[in-house]
């Protein structure tokens, strides 16, 4: 259950920190909840300390920020390691901005 629930915050981080696409409607709630899911279900390696798969990554680049910023809360935060998060995704090709603020991470 633990390794579960790390995962979770892990992977919400991990997708939660990059970029906010320019779109010119985000998702409602249900298409953020269904991106979600899939994201975790790409991305379930990454707990295990294993590199992000193609299919992972792809998930990164095109996932929207505001379907998980809104989920980022001190609390959580407290429990990643920011720099290795952001190493994941710039590692998939997605660029975080300097100072960029998704919930209460500011790069």
């Amino acid at each position: 259950m633990n390794s579960i629930r790390s995962f979770i915050v892990l992977l919400i981080a991990v997708l939660s920190i990059s970029e906010i696409m320019t779109a010119c409607a985000g998702p409602n709630a249900a298409q953020c909840k269904q991106e979600r899911t899939l994201d975790l279900n790409a991305c379930k390696p990454v707990i295990y300390q294993k590199p992000p798969s193609a299919e992972c990554c792809h998930r990164i680049r095109v996932s929207h920020a505001e379907c998980f910023c809104p989920l980022m809360t001190p609390k959580l935060v407290k429990l990643l390691n920011v720099t290795k998060v952001i190493g994941i995704i710039e590692g998939c090709g997605r660029r975080v901005p300097r100072h960029f603020k998704c919930g209460s991470i500011t790069r």
